[in-house]
């Protein structure tokens, strides 16, 4: 009988034990909150930053800068010889 006592009380105990333990508060979830949103502004940066750099080195983005700057030189003598 002593056996099923000892054994009901050490349940008893591991119950409360397991129900005491603290949960996170309000703070601790904000926290948590503010390290995730961190992260995930840090990888959208990082993938952002990827992307322009491989547009710029790409062909495409080589001859769309040429073709701005040869609109803007055109732009350029078209008013200077406007205006002079």
């Amino acid at each position: 009988m002593k056996l099923y006592l000892a054994a009901a009380v050490l349940m008893l105990v591991l119950a409360v034990h397991t129900e005491a333990q603290d949960e996170p508060t309000l703070e601790q979830h904000f926290a948590k909150f503010q390290t995730q949103v961190k992260e995930i502004a840090d990888d959208l940066t990082e993938k952002t930053k990827t992307t322009f750099e491989k547009l710029g080195n790409s062909e495409f983005g080589e001859k769309t800068k040429n073709w701005f700057t040869e609109q803007f030189e055109k732009m350029k003598q078209s008013l200077s010889g406007t205006f002079n």
